[in-house]
């Protein structure tokens, strides 16, 4: 139990840390009422999950690799806490159209990220 939560917080610690990274570059380049950042963020971490619950599906991995990479560093690395707090920033700020325009992108884009990274992995990790 000790050595999970040890591994998920390095794992979250790292993915938090990459998370800021990923977003203050695409701010430096990106500029828009849309939250682009925590979009391709949340996007990106979705389609690594499925990648690595792919891989793990396929191989005989120690579930500590789980905890390290998909609770620890997916969970600290995406952001959908970022996420509800900037809808609720866009539907008091009367921008309800983005709002429902990223709420909408973000659920059919980041699941079927999820399901692309899977599949893919498919592909890459098959060794049968």
């Amino acid at each position: 139990m000790i050595l999970k939560i040890i591994l998920i917080g390095i794992g979250g610690g790292a993915g938090s840390i990459f998370r800021y990274l990923t977003s203050e570059l695409l701010a430096k380049y990106f500029q828009s009422a849309f939250p682009i950042a925590t979009f391709i963020i949340n996007f990106t971490g979705c389609l690594f999950t499925g990648l690595l619950l792919g891989f793990f599906e396929q191989q005989t991995v120690n579930n500590n690799l789980k905890f390290l990479f998909i609770t620890g560093f997916c969970g600290g690395y995406t952001t959908f806490s970022a996420f509800a707090a900037e809808n609720m920033n866009l539907f008091q700020s009367e921008n309800s159209t983005t709002a429902f325009l990223y709420i909408l992108s973000s659920a059919l884009v980041c699941i079927t990220a999820v399901w692309a990274g899977f599949i893919i992995s498919q592909f890459i990790f098959n060794v049968r």
